[in-house]
């Protein structure tokens, strides 16, 4: 154990403490002893590694531009709905191909033609084939067409009365500067998804003229399909669902959660009896709200399901997409969660009495250290702040590229306005290129996030335990002061001694993580590559290291979370802290036992209830007519729900570490006080001796009958 503490973390405020020690007061020198900077090569990396987050994100906002991840690009290599193409497409923000030939001949295989080199532009809504006759739409108005583009909008994107006969026999050849309306489509995402039905009426019209003769083939429907639907497009969809969902993430995922939380703790504080009781309770209704919202949008429930079709009609209802079949794996999921959620309830009833005594012990604290309620209000604008950077920097790295003409061997021809003859050496279009260490420069951005989000909590829970232990070694002689200069001395010694010490803490769970994700990715990789093959062996060591890797994290997590209550006390580095809180737990662990494992499924469920009603209200919120129309509309609920829900429990957390770090730091400061003075603890409360005493006398004498 390396020595007693209680010499250190027991020693009383005297007047001949060091004049000039910043701890000096109430509550500050019971915990104060040689203390000296910890582990300050990982504070150093911690720094290094910010400074590499911020180059990389402006990286990021010098080469992104969002409005790529939901607009496609014309044949001019414009964004459809920017201000800044040629000519202004602020209002223009739906992509159309115009040759239905090029559509149809990008579905071939082994052609020449790739649908992005297809001719696009921009409109505001997608054209459907005339009732009575036949419809154009032309190409942007320049050179010798004299329209404004108001004017051309106008007129439907249609002057094919004012072409020039050599235009007109261009146009009947399909190559510009109108093109036939021939067959309907409906806008999917902000692009004109072609419907194989083409219009008999329009057809014959274009016939009579001299058309030549356009493709009829699912083709027309399916390589636009296949192209909207595509991996890398829907995840820029999911990304920019974020971006436009962001009144949602402030009011769901940042002010919901900290008055919930907050709102939690004055409860525990004040009917601490009925709260375990409140948050089963609580937690199994949310669970079942959740599910029944997801599968209302999966379109199992009602009538009201996710469309992938832009604007009030849907003309085409049989359209689908990755999108809701993602929906209808979420769904399947949280009913796995919903039966999980029941039967744990069921389970820990019986323990709901010994959850209440635990409580207790961490209501004692907050009413004495009061401060400790309203602590976490500045790490959570910290939080705030930060995740604001980040979402903004992650909405342009996802978007970061260079807008290039494609390479390639297309034989087709188009009439140029502006040369005023048909054209037969531009027939690349443009697309987003991107390099290869935009993938690198996206992981590193998502590591900085969850390592800065665990440094954060850390400081939080490091802050928070230094405070409980003062409260519990100077009970009774400095309590009228402890409300406030516990909690500001205890925020001093961290930032004076122990940042390097969280820093490596938060650091070795960041990287445990990271290793479960990378290995479950290659996993999922392989099993597609080879599933037909893969022997039960195989499977039996795939789901034998996730498992493994998952307790390895939970015990680096329940180990750091201790070691920061002993970093806090004792001021050591962050390896001899946690095996200082190792050795006290292992002396003691009939009297600790079920105590701290029925506290924290408590607590757990309590951080859940918290998220969970931030992902309903962020449900409730995208659910109406602002995110399901117009510009505003987001491509599935699926993405902001469960950022909402991530926020909404890293909030709770946060909030949360009050009663969790009171609990762990009570016990921890017991043990050391009983095993300091022959196993009768002199410092802790009646409330928290008779709590651990009855807990060791359980498990002592075993269940009952």
């Amino acid at each position: 154990m390396g020595g007693p503490l209680g010499a250190i973390i027991g020693r009383r405020y005297s007047s001949s403490a060091p004049a000039g020690d910043d701890d000096r007061g109430p509550g500050g020198a019971i915990i104060t002893h040689d203390r000296k900077c910890r582990d300050l090569p990982f504070l150093a990396l911690f720094a290094a590694f910010c400074l590499a987050m911020i180059i990389n994100s402006s990286f990021g906002f010098n080469q992104g531009n969002p409005l790529r991840l939901t607009y496609g690009l014309d044949y001019k290599g414009n964004i459809c709905g920017s201000r800044h193409g040629d000519p202004d497409l602020r209002e223009l923000d739906v992509r159309y191909w115009m040759n239905p030939n090029q559509v149809y001949q990008s579905g071939l295989k082994g052609s020449q033609i790739n649908l992005p080199d297809a001719k696009a532009i921009c409109l505001m809504e997608c054209p459907l084939p005339a009732e009575d006759g036949l419809n154009f739409i032309c190409d942007y108005p320049e050179g010798d067409i004299r329209l404004s583009v108001d004017d051309w909008i106008d007129r439907d994107y249609d002057y094919f009365e004012y072409l020039t006969p050599d235009m007109r026999n261009s146009s009947l050849q399909l190559q510009g500067p109108c093109y036939p309306v021939i067959f309907p489509s409906v806008n999917v995402y902000w692009s004109c998804q072609f419907i194989a039905r083409a219009s008999n009426v329009s057809l014959k019209h274009w016939q009579q003229m001299g058309g030549i003769s356009i493709d009829e083939n699912m083709l027309i429907d399916k390589t636009i399909h296949h192209a909207i639907n595509s991996k890398s497009a829907v995840l820029k969809r999911y990304v920019a669902d974020i971006g436009k969902s962001w009144p949602v993430l402030i009011v769901c995922g940042g002010l919901l959660p900290l008055f919930l939380s907050v709102i939690w703790l004055l409860m525990i504080r004040y009917f601490v009896a009925g709260m375990p009781w409140i948050t089963v309770v609580l937690f199994n209704i949310l669970v079942i709200s959740v599910t029944m919202f997801f599968y209302i949008k999966a379109g199992w429930i009602g009538s009201d399901p996710l469309t992938v079709v832009i604007g009030a009609s849907d003309p085409y209802v049989s359209i689908g997409g990755r999108e809701i079949n993602h929906l209808h794996v979420a769904a399947v999921l949280m009913t796995i969660v919903m039966i999980i959620a029941f039967l744990t309830s069921i389970a820990i009833v019986r323990r709901i009495l010994m959850a209440t005594s635990v409580l207790k012990v961490a209501a004692k604290v907050i009413g004495e250290v009061q401060a400790l309620i309203i602590f976490p209000i500045m790490p959570y604008f910290i939080l705030a702040i930060f995740y604001m950077l980040w979402f903004s920097a992650t909405l342009h790295l996802f978007s970061s590229g260079q807008v290039l003409r494609n390479d390639c061997n297309t034989n087709c021809c188009s009439y140029d306005l502006k040369l005023g003859k048909v054209n037969c050496d531009s027939c690349c279009g443009y697309s987003v290129h991107y390099t290869h260490h935009i993938d690198i420069a996206i992981l590193f951005h998502l590591f900085g996030c969850y390592w800065a989000t665990q440094f954060f909590l850390a400081c939080s829970s490091t802050v928070i335990a230094g405070s409980v232990a003062s409260y519990y070694w100077a009970r009774g002689e400095i309590s009228h002061d402890i409300p406030f200069r516990t909690v500001i001395s205890s925020l001093k010694r961290l930032l004076r001694y122990s940042l390097g010490s969280v820093a490596l803490g938060s650091l070795i769970v960041s990287m445990v993580e990271w290793v479960r994700f990378i290995l479950e990715s290659i996993r999922r990789r392989l099993k597609l590559v080879d599933s037909a093959h893969e022997s039960w062996f195989a499977k039996t060591i795939s789901s034998s290291s996730q498992c493994c890797l998952g307790c390895m994290d939970w015990t680096i997590r329940s180990v750091n979370r201790n070691g920061y209550i002993m970093i806090a006390i004792t001021g050591k580095g962050f390896w001899k802290a946690s095996v200082l809180a190792t050795g006290l737990i292992m002396n003691n662990i009939l009297r600790i036992g079920k105590v701290n494992v029925i506290g924290d499924v408590i607590l757990l469920l309590g951080k859940l209830c918290v998220s969970l009603m931030c992902a309903l209200f962020a449900f409730l919120m995208l659910d109406t007519h602002r995110y399901k129309s117009a510009h505003n509309k987001i491509s599935s609920p699926l993405v902001p729900v469960l950022v909402s829900w991530a926020l909404g429990y890293v909030v709770a957390k946060l909030f949360f570490a009050v009663v969790e770090m009171s609990i762990e730091t009570n016990i921890l400061s017991f043990c050391q006080d009983a095993e300091e003075h022959e196993g009768n603890a002199r410092y802790a409360t009646p409330l928290l001796v008779e709590t651990l005493e009855q807990q060791r006398l359980t498990q002592t004498q075993g269940p009952g009958p």
